[in-house]
C-alpha cells in the first residue's frame, strides 16, 4: 500500500526533508539535523507538519454526555472556545488513546486523536457511544491538514496571518478564524514541545497556501521546518507522553502520572472508572517517572534494575539537546518513584546509573 501524504508533502521535498514511513505516512524525520531543529524551537520558532493527526467531530443534543462517558477528564467544565487534554480508557482502565477535546459549541465537540489510532478510536467512540440516539461521531480526518508553530516567537508569526488578537487566546483556548486567507481554520494555543505555540487545523482544500505564508511571516525570526526527530526530543524534555511508548491500552492514567486528567466526581461516569477508582484506593503498583541517566542513552524497552533485579522498563529515552544530559521515561514500582531514588538501566548489557528526577526535564522561562 502506498504511503499517505499530507497537503504539505511538496514543501518537505523542497526543503530537503529526509522522508520516512511514519505509521503509513511519508513524513520528514529531519531537515537540517535533529539537534539544530530542536535548538531552533527552544530559542526562536519552528514549523511542524502534523497533518497525520486525526480529527473526529461529535454533534447532537447529547454530545456533551457522549463525550463525558468516553473520556476521563471533564468536558463539562469547558467553555465554548476552550480545550482540554484527556485519556480515553477501555473497560480495564487502560488508555485507548490520549486526545485533545475542543468545545466548539454547546452541542459540538472537535476531538483530535493520534495518527496511528484514528480508525481504532473512531470505532471505539461509535461502538461505545453512551448516547447513540442523541450524539453522532464523524471521522473528518481526511478533510483537515494541521500545522504547529512552536517557540517563543510563535505568537508573532501566527499574529501576522490572522485578524484575531492572539493576546486574547489563552493557553488551551482556541478560535475559529481565517488564516492567510483560508477561512474555517481552528487556531489553538496548544502544542507538543514544552514551548508556547499554536496548532492550526486547516481545511485540506486550502491548506497549501498557509505553509509559505507561515514561512514568510517567520522569516525575520529564522523560522524553519522541523521534523519528527526534533518533535520527539522536544516532547520528551517536556515529559509529554507518546502513545505506544509511554502509554497504551495496558497502562492506566494513574500509573502514567496523569491523575490530574481523571475527574472521578464529574456527573457522568466514564468507561473504566470502576477500575481506576479501585486502583486509586489501593494505589497503583507502578508509576511513570523521569530519569536522568549517566554515561549512556537509554532506549525503549531497556530494563530498569535495582540490585541486579529487573523492576521496570524504559519507555522513551534520548540525549537532551537542551540539558546536555541523557534523559528517559520509564515505569518503576511506586515505592521507587520518589525523586532522588537511584536505579540502574541495562543498556545493551552495560549498566548505567540513573536517578529519578522531578518532572518535567525542561520548563520554558517565558
Amino acid at each position: 500500500m502506498p504511503l499517505k501524504r499530507t497537503p504539505f508533502f511538496e514543501f518537505h521535498v523542497a526543503h530537503g526533508g529526509k522522508l520516512v514511513d511514519f505509521g503509513g505516512w511519508e513524513l520528514p524525520v529531519q531537515f537540517e539535523g535533529i539537534k539544530k531543529e530542536h535548538e531552533l524551537v527552544r530559542t526562536a520558532v519552528g514549523l511542524f507538519d502534523v497533518s497525520h493527526m486525526g480529527e473526529i467531530r461529535c454533534t447532537g443534543p447529547q454530545a456533551l454526555e457522549a463525550v463525558q462517558g468516553l473520556i476521563t477528564n471533564d468536558a463539562g467544565a469547558l467553555a465554548i472556545g476552550q480545550a482540554l487534554y484527556t485519556p480515553m480508557c477501555n473497560h480495564a482502565g487502560g488508555i485507548v488513546d490520549d486526545l485533545l477535546v475542543y468545545r466548539v459549541g454547546q452541542t459540538e465537540f472537535f476531538l483530535v486523536v493520534n495518527a496511528a489510532n484514528i480508525d481504532k478510536d473512531f470505532a471505539w467512540m461509535v461502538q461505545n457511544n453512551p448516547c447513540p440516539e442523541g450524539a453522532t461521531f464523524v471521522n473528518e480526518s481526511p478533510e483537515w491538514g494541521q500545522l504547529a508553530v512552536q517557540g517563543r516567537h510563535a505568537q508573532a508569526v501566527v499574529q501576522a496571518l490572522v485578524q484575531v488578537d492572539l493576546d486574547t487566546v489563552a493557553y488551551y483556548h482556541f478560535v475559529v478564524t481565517t488564516v492567510a486567507g483560508v477561512p474555517g481554520c481552528v487556531v489553538s494555543r496548544t502544542g507538543y514541545t514544552g514551548e508556547d505555540g499554536f496548532e492550526i487545523y486547516l481545511p485540506a482544500s486550502g491548506a497549501q497556501a498557509v505553509w509559505p505564508a507561515v514561512m514568510q511571516a517567520g522569516e525575520e525570526y529564522g523560522i524553519a521546518p522541523i521534523g519528527l526527530g526534533a518533535r520527539d526530543t522536544l516532547r520528551l524534555e517536556g515529559k509529554l507522553a507518546l502513545y505506544g511508548n509511554d502509554i497504551d491500552d495496558g497502562t492506566s492514567p494513574l500509573e502514567a502520572a496523569l491523575a490530574w486528567t481523571v475527574k472521578l466526581d464529574k456527573p457522568i461516569r466514564f468507561i473504566g472508572q470502576d477500575v481506576i477508582e479501585a486502583q486509586k484506593a489501593s494505589k497503583p503498583r507502578r508509576r511513570l517517572v523521569c530519569l536522568e541517566v549517566s554515561d549512556r542513552i537509554a532506549r525503549q524497552h531497556m530494563p530498569i534494575l535495582v540490585d541486579g533485579q529487573v523492576v521496570g522498563e524504559v519507555t522513551s529515552g534520548t540525549r537532551s539537546p537542551t540539558l546536555g544530559t541523557n534523559i528517559a521515561l520509564g515505569y518503576v514500582p511506586l515505592r521507587l518513584a520518589r525523586p532522588g531514588n537511584t536505579l540502574q538501566i541495562d543498556v545493551r548489557g552495560r549498566i548505567a546509573q540513573a536517578v529519578v528526577v522531578k518532572p518535567p526535564f525542561f520548563k520554558r522561562d517565558y
